[in-house]
């Protein structure tokens, strides 16, 4: 047995026997005890045949990282660089560091990634079995968990974990980070201002939740803000916001609660605006009818462009029943959606590419829209046309000629 294993199970007898909760208690506990069976262990190991130590700090934070982290993944974990981590069985780590996928050197076996799983899944309440092969949940850093076991996947279990790494806050800082320019940013900060409805939308890991939370931070503090999300992901910091999140079914198959439920349950609560994570399914109906009831909201959707998610806004409705027509939902998203904010990815840099206004009027059975900011030669242009909605403007007190010119 090497060292670093000896030294392992004698922190793991400690900690059991001083009930120390990893999860609860964080690393620093779990470092002192370390410190504690280290110290004991050098002075044993003159007068023994146990193991030396050759490198006292690594086999310190192999330790930490097994008992109180995520073993192997967790230097991944802990690298600022790395935005997602995904399995595809033993020794097929792969990680993702500034838009690259890279094939990682971390080493797991089938019983190691087990184990992983099931101590990240141990604080969230969420279950993973054969009658549930899938699972998504947020681990205590605010990192997104996904898994999928056999025999829906071929052989091994399939993991994501997708790093909540909030590099934003408010639009100035992504001003600062370059994804837009400042009249952009000024101009969303005066549409949330104003109470519209926006649609942030785009591809996979084009910074979709950083700008919605950008977003929300413009709305004004005397508001109150329901949110309501698949697993929390949202982080905003005003002082009346209830944050909800789905719930899966339980052993006896009963419990569920899905985004549907808590749009509805979210118009009970008295909100001054409501904000959905984002919109795949049949909840996107429930939010139009949200939004139509003269409440300001935003939401984000995977979309190629904003045109296409103005496209999608009118066909994901329809999944939610033969009594819901195309009639209805085109009308409803000219009348509820005001903005789309699109966004995209390349070479590891997210930014806006466009902006995109919805008049309200409808073509035949297309809603008519107008682009008021086009990405051209790496920079965010203003085309001349003016935004939808400019009643809200002014009753907002808020000067739009000032703002676009």
């Amino acid at each position: 047995m090497f060292a670093v294993d000896i030294v392992e199970k004698e922190v793991r007898e400690l900690v059991r026997r001083d009930a120390v909760d990893p999860a609860r208690d964080g690393a620093p506990a779990v470092a002192r005890l370390v410190d504690r069976v280290l110290a004991d262990y050098n002075t044993r190991v003159e007068r023994s045949s146990l193991p030396r130590i050759s490198d006292l700090a690594e086999v310190r934070k192999t330790v930490i990282d097994r008992v109180a982290g995520y073993g192997p993944l967790q230097t991944l974990m802990d690298d600022a660089e790395v935005e997602e981590i995904w399995i595809n069985g033993p020794g097929r780590v792969f990680c993702a560091r500034r838009g690259r996928h890279i094939l990682t050197n971390v080493a797991l076996d089938d019983g190691e990634i087990r184990d992983l799983i099931e101590r990240m899944l141990r604080t969230s309440g969420r279950r993973l079995d054969l009658s549930s092969p899938f699972v998504d949940a947020v681990l205590l850093d605010g990192s997104r968990l996904h898994v999928v076991i056999p025999d829906i996947t071929r052989e091994h279990w399939s993991v994501n974990i997708r790093k909540f790494i909030l590099r934003a806050n408010r639009l100035e800082e992504l001003v600062r980070l370059g994804a837009l320019d400042q009249r952009t940013a000024a101009f969303l900060q005066a549409a949330v201002r104003a109470g519209l409805n926006l649609v942030v939308s785009g591809g996979t890991q084009t910074g979709k939740t950083t700008l919605l939370n950008c977003l929300a931070a413009e709305i004004p503090p005397t508001e109150r803000v329901v949110t309501c999300e698949e697993v929390f992901e949202l982080q905003i910091s005003l002082p009346d916001v209830v944050s909800m999140q789905t719930r899966q079914t339980n052993l006896e198959g009963r419990g569920e609660i899905d985004l549907r439920r808590l749009i509805v349950e979210a118009l009970r609560m008295r909100p001054d605006r409501i904000i959905v994570g984002e919109v795949r399914q049949r909840e996107a109906l429930d939010l139009l009818v949200a939004l139509n009831s003269g409440l300001p909201g935003m939401t984000s959707i995977h979309a190629n462009s904003a045109h296409e998610a103005v496209a999608k806004l009118t066909t994901l409705p329809l999944l939610a029943g033969e009594n819901v027509t195309h009639a209805f939902v085109v009308p409803t998203v000219a009348a509820c959606v005001d903005l789309v904010v699109h966004l995209a990815r390349r070479a590891g840099h997210r930014f806006v590419v466009q902006v995109l206004g919805l008049t309200g009027r409808i073509e035949g059975d297309r809603i008519e829209t107008t682009s008021l900011f086009e990405r051209s030669e790496g920079r965010l242009r203003w085309t001349g046309q003016q935004p939808p909605q400019r009643a809200r403007f002014a009753a907002a007190d808020i000067s739009l000629s000032e703002l676009l010119t």
